[in-house]
């Protein structure tokens, strides 16, 4: 067995991952917020199935803006469906994160942007889309 190492050159056992890659804590960031995201709509989604049917939800980096844009970094858009392609609505990981705090704000601002960009969609208030829109839990 001249090919097989138990230890590594200083006498320690092979090192590796401290936790299963199951585990919530080996998820990265992204990954992370893409969940927040998820359970976001999905939580929508059971309240206004019928008019969010052909919405797409999707999280991206940033967005393309030119270099030096006319005002803030928008945290999302919704982009209109053209020849048969559906809705979407779109947000930006990276400007969210930067402007939060930590991870409860993070959870704010996401359920706040999702439920603005839909009620800006159907023409409704945000509050009727959503109850809960702009408190602070």
């Amino acid at each position: 067995m001249a090919g097989v190492r138990r230890r590594d050159r200083h006498g320690r056992g092979l090192r590796g991952p401290l936790t299963p890659p199951q585990a919530p804590v080996s998820r990265t960031r992204a990954e992370r917020f893409d969940d927040l995201v998820s359970d976001e709509v999905r939580r929508l989604g059971k309240r206004w199935e019928r008019e969010l049917a052909k919405v797409e939800f999707l999280v991206e980096d940033v967005p393309e803006v030119g270099p030096w844009p006319d005002g803030p970094v928008p945290l999302g858009q919704t982009v209109p469906g053209e020849d048969g392609a559906p809705v979407r609505i779109v947000v930006f990981r990276r400007p969210v994160e930067a402007r939060a705090t930590g991870d409860e704000e993070i959870g704010r601002m996401v359920r706040d942007l999702l439920v603005e960009e839909i009620a800006d969609l159907l023409g409704l208030s945000p509050e009727s889309v959503d109850p809960s829109y702009d408190s602070p839990d």
